[in-house]
């Protein structure tokens, strides 16, 4: 069993962690207080930025939300640009312009997949400051999205969207290493949304919160590997038994979203961002292959017959769109291309 698992069920032999897990929740507090969190315009940056972070180790529902929020500002006349740390990449530079064709070994899984959906433009480096120069050095963006980095300091931000897993929650409250947390859970009373990823109530979240708005990812299609044709989730799938491949940070949330499609899984769960056996893949021999679109931007290239990825959009509902806009009323959609700060009276 992983320690992921003994996080999220409390196990009390994490008991035995709780002096580092104090010391890693002081220098967190002490660092969160310490440092001045700057908007753009104080820091130089001349246009807003948002960041897409989290408190927790692990995948929440991040990269769907990214995605939401690149569609969203375009309707609303934006030119959105994202940054990334680029989680698992190996460019051969930083910063690093990662395009349709970058591949998932040199710009990561999630930078790929996003690129791949929405044609952003995109720069990872582990210096987001970096990344963000680079970016407006090469193209016209009057918003930028950071892929997380709620934690990352150094880069100014405006706005600040904290996503949470609902079934999961916070774990045991613990910040690391004897729980899952990177910071304690009174961080998300100083972010502007708490974005929780599905139903219900996530444990050990703090009652006080800012605006707190409920994601759904609803399946649209299923998309081939082998020649990208998208389908209706149950078309073309011979009966319903199928494998289910998962490298996220949940992955029975995955799985269960299959058998409300009415598909049988027979589950194959991966560590976050690990790479897709293509022993997984002959599977298909037996029974279709379903992934997560972040599994298949890594094996894409290799063209498997039967194997389809399930592609969900993130709802977050029309108040939060209502709301975002809103709060990006002091930097207008750029008409000129010029890159201007805020308005000031």
């Amino acid at each position: 069993m992983a320690l992921s698992d003994d996080w999220y069920a409390r196990r009390r032999w994490l008991l035995a962690l709780r002096p580092l897990s104090c010391l890693f929740t002081a220098v967190a507090r002490s660092r969160f207080k310490r440092l001045r969190v700057l908007g753009s315009a104080a820091a130089g940056v001349p246009v807003p930025v948002i960041i897409v972070g989290n408190i927790t180790v692990g995948g929440t529902g991040k990269t769907p939300m990214v995605i939401a929020l690149i569609e969203l500002l375009r309707r609303a006349g934006y030119r959105p640009g994202v940054v990334s740390r680029g989680y698992g990449a190996c460019p051969s530079r930083y910063p690093f312009h990662v395009t349709a064709s970058t591949s998932p070994s040199e710009g990561g899984d999630e930078p790929c997949l996003i690129v791949q959906r929405t044609g952003a433009a995109l720069v990872i480096d582990p210096d987001r400051m970096s990344a963000v120069r680079s970016l407006l050095s090469e193209h016209d963006c009057d918003v930028i999205i950071s892929d997380d980095g709620l934690q990352h300091y150094a880069l100014p931000r405006d706005l600040e969207i904290a996503v949470v897993d609902a079934a999961r929650g916070l774990g045991n409250g613990r910040c690391l290493p004897e729980g899952p947390l990177r910071e304690p859970p009174e961080r998300l009373q100083f972010v502007d949304w708490v974005v929780c990823n599905g139903d219900g109530d996530p444990p050990g979240l703090p009652l006080s919160l800012p605006a707190r708005v409920s994601m759904q990812l609803k399946p649209v299609g299923l998309v081939s590997l082998e020649d990208g044709r998208q389908v209706s989730c149950r078309a073309e799938l011979p009966g319903c038994r199928v494998h289910a491949l998962a490298g996220i940070g949940n992955p029975s949330r995955f799985f269960d979203t299959l058998r409300q499609l009415g598909f049988d899984p027979i589950e194959h769960p991966l560590a976050d961002h690990a790479d897709v056996p293509e022993a997984l893949l002959a599977l298909a021999d037996e029974y279709p292959v379903i992934m997560t679109e972040k599994d298949a931007v890594k094996c894409r290239h290799l063209g498997p017959r039967g194997c389809w990825a399930l592609r969900v959009d993130a709802d977050l509902g029309a108040a939060f769109d209502t709301q975002l806009l809103q709060r990006l009323a002091p930097w207008p959609p750029h008409q000129t291309g010029q890159n201007n700060g805020p308005e000031t009276a």
